[in-house]
């Protein structure tokens, strides 16, 4: 062997770096990484300071970039280029991995959810203590046509991923007092979605205070069914609606199938007579 250096066949040096020695027949062809020697007989051999090239390679693989980019980077590169390269690709880095806590954060919320409602009791209602809690609304939609009800859900979905809103809480409906005492509990007047107070400039929120939570099991068109079983156990219990009602899915077709297994909260503000 004519070179003095300690030199691998293109299979150990595959093994090395734990790729398929096919992978570097290709670098070779495509002029990426080239062995450090070959004999007459076409053998490729592989020094161990090219392990640092093809680790470079992977990186710049992982963060996006082509094989030609690469080519391209490898053979006229500079040290500043190199450092202009690595500090856009590290910004690239810190998006994709917001995206990646964001992601995580949307199913372990979800997962939570779906744990509650399997311990929910349905014939049961409770009152409890809520802090302020911070919200995105939609548009108004008290009074629209079936049609503009289809448009804004559509089109408030579409807003809260766009801005990255979505961390993994269901969007509910708010019912405002006025319904609810006028049981006309299906007059949404907007769509909702709990988000981090920091989201958004000018938040909805929730307020602080006492609210009736309750669980309805099946169709939102026999939600009524519910409301006045909640208002029937408010009378007893000497309380007296004095706010909106916050209304989400927590199990849907991402959990059940059919919407007679959809489980959806009731939350309305109380207060004592």
């Amino acid at each position: 062997m004519e070179s003095p250096k300690k030199l691998f066949t293109t299979g150990e040096f595959a093994e090395l770096c734990g790729v398929k020695k096919q992978t570097f027949f290709h670098y070779d062809d495509i002029g990426l990484l080239k062995p450090e020697y070959k004999n007459d007989l076409g053998y490729r051999f592989y020094s161990v300071q090219q392990t640092e090239v093809f680790a470079v390679i992977e990186m710049l693989k992982e963060i996006g970039m082509s094989l030609a980019e690469i080519k391209d980077f490898l053979h006229f590169k500079s040290p500043k280029e190199t450092i202009d390269l690595l500090a856009e690709k590290e910004e690239a880095m810190k998006k994709k991995i917001a995206k990646m806590q964001r992601t995580q954060q949307v199913i372990q919320n979800k997962k939570k959810q779906i744990e509650e409602a399997l311990r929910l009791d349905f014939d049961r209602f409770t009152i409890e203590e809520s802090v302020d809690e911070s919200y995105v609304l939609s548009k108004n939609i008290l009074n629209c046509s079936d049609k503009e009800f289809t448009k804004s859900i559509m089109s408030f979905i579409k807003y809260t991923k766009r801005e990255e809103l979505d961390i993994g809480y269901p969007i509910g409906g708010l019912i405002r007092q006025e319904q609810i005492l006028a049981a006309d509990y299906w007059n949404y007047s907007h769509f909702y979605m709990r988000v981090e107070h920091s989201a958004i400039k000018e938040p909805f929120i929730k307020k602080a205070g006492n609210y009736v939570v309750g669980y309805h099991r099946g169709s939102y068109l026999t939600i009524k069914k519910t409301y006045e079983k909640i208002k029937t156990y408010l009378s007893k219990k000497g309380y007296l609606i004095c706010g909106d009602s916050f209304e989400e899915y927590v199990m849907d077709e991402v959990s059940v199938n059919g919407e007679e297994n959809y489980v959806t909260k009731i939350m309305i503000q109380v207060e004592e007579k």
